[in-house]
């Protein structure tokens, strides 16, 4: 595969993989099995070191960037793999890179979307106990064994998040967005979930059962903009921007 501006595209198969499918996140996280393992803990600090060096090293230059995410199972006939792609190039056009975990799905509809009309389409892809290689729309890609330093990727080299329907993956990228902005831990950014029917619920949900008994402010909730409309999605980003 080219990239598309010269760029590094992704590999196929993720570092560190093992084809029973255990991954780094796994042997870091997993106390179980043998003591002689809690002495290799202090060398896994040196990967995690250079998997954040590397990252820093190639996204340094990226500009203004949004990133997107969304389920994985997303099939290319269903009407949000459609708003993906919309959204993408909407982005680029706008001088957003678009930022993706880099695989199937809805974020392929995104990565294709900017791809296409010449903007910079990043991938952050992350080693899973099965197959996994980067979406070929692609044109900055970055592997990644830890999840927690993807996830300082997502956050750092971006200035707002759209949230298309996802599961469980994306359930935690939106929460942890939340957390750092309720937190003061970054700078307060746009955060649009596009897609009301699939959203509604949570957010009806956190209104009526966690706003009442004082779990979260109204301030929590005002965070979130619900919407269908890519462009509107587009425009707050456009105004965060310039306002910034």
């Amino acid at each position: 595969m080219t990239g598309f501006n010269g760029a590094r595209p992704g590999t196929g198969r993720h570092p560190g993989a093992r084809p029973g499918g255990e991954t780094n996140d796994q042997r870091l996280l997993d106390n179980r099995g043998l003591s002689e393992w809690n002495h290799t803990d202090v060398w896994r600090v040196m990967k995690i070191q250079a998997e954040f060096v590397e990252a820093f090293n190639d996204l340094a230059d990226l500009g203004p960037a949004i990133s997107v995410f969304g389920s994985a199972r997303t099939k290319p006939d269903d009407p949000t793999y459609e708003a993906g792609v919309k959204l993408g190039a909407a982005l680029a056009q706008a001088g957003f890179s678009v930022i993706t975990g880099g695989g199937p799905g809805a974020m392929e509809a995104v990565n294709k979307g900017a791809a296409e009309v010449g903007g910079t389409s990043v991938g952050l892809g992350i080693e899973l106990p099965w197959e996994a290689r980067l979406n070929d729309y692609v044109n900055l890609g970055i592997d990644f064994r830890y999840f927690f330093v993807r996830k300082t990727m997502f956050i750092k080299y971006s200035q707002g998040y759209v949230v298309l329907p996802g599961g469980v993956g994306t359930l935690d990228e939106l929460f942890e967005a939340m957390t750092l902005v309720q937190t003061h831990k970054v700078t307060q950014f746009p955060i649009v979930l596009l897609g009301v029917r699939h959203w509604e619920g949570l957010v009806e949900w956190m209104r009526n059962t966690m706003l009442p008994e004082g779990r979260i402010a109204q301030s929590d909730l005002d965070m979130l903009t619900l919407t269908d409309d890519v462009d509107e999605a587009v425009e707050l980003m456009v105004k965060a921007r310039d306002a910034s």
